[in-house]
């Protein structure tokens, strides 16, 4: 099982390149004329696309690219001549860094309020839940981040802009970034919570439940000791998606709050056509939503013994 998702996984991110590749290919302008401007001559043009490797049919600068990265080599910045490695390095900390302190609140709160709400179902609390949690996947992160900054910038709470730098102690990103963790966490709660919730309300249906009940068990022990290890399968599986969009559904929170991760490079690069570091963003993105899914798969067969000795006896 592992081997055939690895499997599907290398195959999903060679077509990811090559949507990639082809996507940035078919914006109008080049990086020539987006670098030099429109007052260019046609000869300086030629002889920048010369200089960078423009000039060469476009298969030939993809199976190039792809050679590099086989071995290790994400090549250069065609804007500005920096290694596509360095430029990333940083950018990659502050990306993960934003999306585990989401996760940190996230995961937690959405665990917390789906097992209540399953606890309670049908109670006004369960109704309030679901309403707030409908209403947050209703609105795009744009707007949570706007909102977020009228409201607690605008108070002089938190700052509207996380810059961050290498020189600011753990407290100081903690403050800084609050802002844009909390519009990721609002992102993401919702679909957990209602996961856990209707994993924990499919489970308490269970005819094992129910004897635990008549024996008089405590609703909470029951939940803790009972139907939380049988739904861990469902809640692992919408935890690993929603983290990989931590990871790589950033790029407009980023973006809105001029935060220096991989999202706002990958804009940057889109924005100069600087395809290099267009397909090497990308595909970090997208291996990390493999890997994240290949562990939601394996953590789920795992926890679920029907499938895990269905798959060993296969």
């Amino acid at each position: 099982m592992i081997a055939r998702r690895v499997g599907m996984g290398v195959v999903t991110l060679f077509f990811v390149s090559i949507l990639t590749f082809v996507s940035v290919e078919i914006l109008p302008g080049d990086l020539a004329q987006a670098t030099l401007g429109q007052s260019a001559t046609p000869e300086a043009l030629a002889e920048f696309r010369k200089e960078v490797g423009l000039d060469q049919p476009a298969f030939a600068r993809y199976m190039s690219w792809v050679d590099g990265m086989l071995h290790g080599d994400l090549g250069r910045s065609l804007s500005n001549g920096k290694e596509i490695s360095s430029l990333i390095q940083g950018r990659l900390k502050n990306t993960l860094f934003l999306g585990i302190y989401a996760a940190s609140i996230a995961v937690p709160l959405s665990l917390i309020f789906g097992i209540f709400a399953a606890l309670y179902r049908d109670s006004a609390s369960d109704k309030i839940i679901n309403a707030t949690a409908l209403t947050a996947i209703s609105l795009p992160e744009f707007f949570v981040s706007y909102i977020l900054v009228v409201i607690f910038s605008g108070l002089g709470w938190f700052p509207a802009l996380a810059s961050i730098h290498p020189d600011m102690n753990l407290s100081e990103r903690l403050y800084v970034s609050f802002l844009p963790a909390l519009t990721l966490t609002f992102a993401v709660t919702a679909h957990m919570l209602r996961m856990t919730r209707a994993a924990i309300v499919n489970i308490l249906s269970y005819p094992y439940i129910e004897m635990a009940q008549l024996k008089g068990v405590r609703p909470w022990r029951i939940i803790v000791r009972h139907a939380v290890p049988n739904a861990i399968s469902p809640i692992v599986n919408v935890v690993a998606l929603n983290l990989a969009y931590l990871l790589t559904g950033v790029v407009v929170v980023e973006v809105v709050f001029g935060y220096p991760g991989l999202g706002q490079l990958m804009v940057d690069a889109v924005t100069r056509r600087d395809v290099t570091v267009v397909q090497s963003v990308t595909i970090i993105f997208a291996s990390a939503y493999v890997l994240l899914n290949l562990a939601a798969d394996i953590i789920s067969t795992i926890s679920n013994p029907r499938i895990f000795h269905a798959r060993r006896n296969a």
